[in-house]
């Protein structure tokens, strides 16, 4: 996949984006309150949703969806940035086997030549905020590994703590990847990537959008933590 393919999938997205940012946040939204709002028909905004789930910024069901502001309202250069890590993140496949830390422990030590972790774990290296939870790593072969755990009683499903991603886009720059990862999560994970945006400054070349709060809130954790320790 390429700029020009990427640049061609924001390009595709450009209305369900516009639409998605002109929602004032919430926890969740309800077809029929928000038509009368945005002047769309349900039908036009059912369309848009659907591609806003192709990309991951948005999760409808019955007449329900939640969207990822904080990630939908960044510039674009900067959505055109992660749409490798939406992507990959859209693609990822969750494994379990007891979902306790021993299954993290033991994908870790069988992980092959080449796989990058990247999300909580990395981030926890990197900057020591935020408890890592789920073992996301990037993998050359999503189906070799995904049979080597199932051979070793490893169920897919939703609810694992091990998660696979394919490698799509560039890896040149591990650390701003690793960002740009998080930006694309959203949730817990955009607060792990302002703490990367403090703690590592200099290898980030994609200025992202953060509230003031946001940085505040990260900055006084990572103070707090670093207090305790």
């Amino acid at each position: 996949m390429n700029e020009d393919k990427y640049a061609s999938m924001l390009k595709s997205a450009k209305d369900a984006i516009r639409f998605a940012q002109e929602l004032s946040p919430r926890p969740i939204y309800d077809i029929k309150g928000v038509k009368d709002t945005v002047g769309l028909s349900a039908r036009t905004i059912r369309r848009r949703l659907m591609r806003l789930e192709e990309l991951g910024l948005a999760d409808y069901k019955r007449g329900k969806f939640t969207i990822k502001s904080e990630v939908v309202s960044q510039p674009h250069h900067v959505l055109r940035s992660i749409i490798p890590s939406l992507v990959s993140l859209k693609k990822a496949r969750r494994f379990g086997r007891y979902y306790k830390p021993t299954d993290i422990n033991f994908v870790k030590k069988n992980l092959p030549g080449g796989s990058i972790i990247t999300l909580d774990y990395r981030v926890h290296e990197l900057t020591g905020f935020q408890t890592p939870l789920d073992l996301y790593a990037y993998v050359d072969d999503i189906e070799d590994i995904s049979r080597f755990l199932k051979s070793n009683r490893f169920r897919e499903g939703n609810k694992g703590n091990v998660v696979l991603l394919p490698k799509i886009g560039s890896f040149d720059n591990l650390i701003e990847r690793v960002f740009l990862d998080c930006v694309a999560s959203g949730g817990r994970s955009f607060l792990d990537a302002a703490a990367i945006m403090l703690t590592h400054k200099d290898a980030i070349k994609t200025r992202v959008r953060f509230a003031g709060d946001t940085i505040w809130k990260v900055q006084e954790d990572m103070l707090r933590n670093d207090a305790t320790h």
